[in-house]
């Protein structure tokens, strides 16, 4: 354990101040060794001209022959040609303007009544963005609400329609989905649709698209005349589109303040493009997650943002470095099995769930503190002498961190003045550019997600295989799932789950009891 002073100067050292974002990033409490940077300088070279040749419009995700632009969307002066400059401009000035005219009551429902609430209908990188920033920035005082479809789960769309079935009259839905065709999204979507006309309202006149140019969304909406499309741009993924059309729309009808937030991210990217080391909080971090795992992601990334506002932030992390990061193979083909798992709570309620295996249990992580400085915007009422709730929440991070690292534990500790729409910006950017530097430290593609498309095609093959297995079953005394898997030659364990979710879910599947839950019967209603 080193000696107070050691510490001090060790923090003298390590600690990065950006004075005009009031940002600060200490890693001191990493125990890499004094010349770590040094022999990382050729890797660190590699990804600082990685970045410059992805940021100038190269292609960046040689996968899928694209280039990726999410810098561009908070300066689009950035953008590599005119078009996607203008394109991005007139896309922010589009929303500004819609959002405008939603809450003036100029473009309202059949009723004519204004719209007050939001349903946005998306998954993945098309809902966690705008989740984690309508609960970071949220309050009663905004414009409209939001509720989320994010699944394909009848009973979340059930829980969700009976919080807002009697408002369904005045509720906007913007569904979102890139490539148009993703199937929850769809399933969202057509269950929406179901209820407005089983509330008999028109579906057309409370629904807005963000999608691809020219997608199965795209075109649906322009033929079923909804309100507005807004574009999704090929070069941008899911997980980094939250300052596209897909964060920005519902921020906007929210009422938050889209161009501090977009200001805020291009206020961390001017810092963060800076080639040296010392000075770059995102080289920073990702150097840092490279020590701590040693470059293969032996070591899992605890997210504890003291702050609640900040609670989703582990969620929204989860996706952007998982599925960035968690790759097989390399830039080379070479079979390398990469990635850092992430998970986290908020603070201090960290203190009464799993703090207690951080600090005693096995040392498989690493963990980002995230400081909020301004407690809140109320006045301070003192609990204690002298003494508010903000003082010990403030306490209980500081606590936190000095008995993890009596304890042997590691951790990086991140500061933002307060949780406003220019901070959330910083925050997203710098995670942005850290997950890109690290990816080129291990010389993986960021911007792919192989594993995920792997995962729909097996599923739309279960579900075809579905279709078959009660096209088998007629009335009598029914087939076992082994006599069903041998007529149509499929797997058995398959076709079992697949007759269990039919016997609970479709009225018409009967199921007679076996010897054992493997010699079920299936049939059809007589």
């Amino acid at each position: 354990m080193m000696a107070s002073a050691s510490l001090w100067q060790r923090f003298q050292k390590y600690f990065l101040y950006y004075r005009d974002l009031d940002f600060c990033i200490d890693i001191s409490r990493m125990k890499f060794p004094d010349d770590f940077f040094v022999k990382m300088q050729p890797l660190i070279e590699k990804a600082f001209s990685a970045m410059r040749d992805l940021e100038s419009g190269g292609i960046a995700n040689p996968d899928e022959k694209r280039m990726v632009g999410h810098y561009w969307l908070r300066n689009p002066r950035l953008a590599p040609i005119a078009e996607i400059r203008s394109e991005i401009e007139e896309t922010i000035q589009r929303i500004k303007n819609f959002a405008v005219d939603v809450h003036a009551g100029k473009i309202t429902p059949e009723n004519g009544k204004r719209f007050e609430h939001i349903l946005l209908i998306g998954i993945g990188g098309s809902a966690l963005g705008p989740q984690f920033i309508a609960d970071a920035l949220g309050s009663p005082r905004d414009p409209m609400d939001i509720y989320f479809f994010d699944n394909t789960d009848p009973d979340g769309f059930d829980r969700i329609f009976d919080r807002i079935e009697n408002y369904l009259s005045q509720t906007l839905v913007v569904v979102v989905s890139k490539s148009g065709g993703t199937k929850e999204t769809r399933n969202g979507m057509l269950e929406a649709e179901a209820k407005f006309t089983a509330k008999k309202l028109q579906f057309s006149t409370h629904a807005v698209a963000v999608t691809g140019i020219g997608s199965e969304l795209d075109k649906y909406a322009e033929k079923n005349n909804w309100l507005a499309r807004f574009p999704m741009y090929d070069w941008i993924g899911g997980r980094t589109s939250v300052m596209s059309a897909v964060g920005l729309l519902p921020m906007a009808l929210e009422g938050f303040d889209i161009e501090n937030f977009l200001t805020g991210a291009a206020a961390m990217d001017e810092h963060t493009r800076a080639p040296h080391v010392m000075q770059n909080a995102a080289m920073l971090l990702a150097l840092m997650w490279y020590y701590a795992g040693n470059g293969k992601g032996e070591k899992d990334m605890v997210i504890l943002p003291y702050k609640d506002r900040l609670a989703l932030f582990s969620k929204y992390l989860q996706q952007l470095v998982m599925e960035s990061l968690g790759k097989k193979e390399d830039l080379d083909s070479k079979v390398v099995h990469q990635g850092i798992a992430v998970y986290g709570n908020k603070g201090s309620t960290d203190q009464h769930a799993y703090v207690q295996q951080l600090r005693d249990g096995v040392l498989n992580f690493f963990v980002t503190f995230i400081e909020v400085n301004k407690d809140r915007r109320n006045p301070a009422i003192e609990i204690e002498d002298r003494i508010t709730s903000g003082d010990y929440l403030h306490g209980f991070l500081r606590g936190t961190r000095t008995a993890l690292y009596e304890s042997g534990r590691e951790s990086i500790t991140l500061s933002i003045p307060n949780v406003a729409a220019f901070n959330v910006g910083v925050l997203i950017a710098l995670y942005e550019r850290a997950v890109g530097f690290y990816a080129s430290l291990v010389n993986i593609n960021a911007y792919d997600q192989p594993g995920v498309e792997a995962g729909k095609k097996a599923a739309t093959k279960l579900l075809e295989l579905q279709k078959e297995v009660r096209a088998k079953l007629s009335t009598g005394t029914g087939k076992t799932a082994e006599e069903i898997a041998r007529s149509i030659d499929a797997d058995p364990e398959d076709v079992f789950h697949s007759l269990r979710h039919l016997g609970s879910n479709d009225p018409h599947v009967r199921i007679a009891a076996g010897e054992q839950r493997v010699d079920d019967r299936f049939s059809l209603e007589e």
